[in-house]
């Protein structure tokens, strides 16, 4: 299906995976500090989004993952992170407070009811703040059919520059596009 307002694409509730199976498909997840490939991977979001923060900024790791590498990475090079993950880490309280940046490293495809998640990451970060997310964006309608990103079942979210700009406008945020997987979103300061 595809939003007429936002243009995502979505998959219908009623073909969600169940939690159960879905947990089993993320806990073949087999990351860590020591895969050279993975690092370069995160670095993707880290090194362009740390360029834009303040030293020592507290962040989120939305999404950690049974791994919460990207945290650790990010807590290196002098921030402090917490981290929340639906199936590792569920702890709603880190909501309670703001942030000076939240990440979601390859999450946005997967929530069930995105609207509402990213209206609450973005409630939860402070003015001038910022959110890096990385997803595959679909380059456009016709090439979803061949597109890989759509076979991994967890997959049940397809955003696109369209959706990213629209969700933009709706929280009149500045974006900036770093690479074609790798979305950064300013809250604007209101003076």
């Amino acid at each position: 299906m595809q939003c007429r307002n936002c243009y995502l694409i979505y998959v219908p509730p009623e073909y969600f995976l169940s939690a159960e199976d879905e947990k089993a498909r993320y806990d073949l997840h087999q990351n860590s500090f020591n895969d050279q490939g993975y690092m370069e991977f995160l670095n993707q979001l880290l090194i362009p989004l740390n360029e834009l923060l303040s030293p020592k900024c507290n962040g989120l790791d939305f999404g950690s993952g049974p791994e919460p590498i990207l945290s650790g990475l990010f807590e290196n090079v002098g921030h402090n992170v917490k981290i929340y993950d639906h199936f590792y880490s569920f702890d709603t309280k880190v909501f309670e407070k703001k942030y000076d940046f939240i990440t979601a490293c390859e999450v946005v495809e997967h929530l069930h009811d995105p609207k509402k998640e990213l209206d609450m990451l973005w409630s939860s970060l402070k003015p001038g703040g910022l959110i890096g997310i990385m997803t595959n964006l679909l380059a456009d309608n016709q090439s979803f059919a061949d597109w890989h990103y759509k076979n991994d079942l967890t997959h049940v979210c397809f955003f696109s520059e369209s959706t990213f700009n629209w969700l933009a406008k709706q929280w009149q945020a500045e974006i900036s596009y770093m690479t074609n997987n790798v979305i950064i979103l300013r809250k604007i300061l209101i003076t």
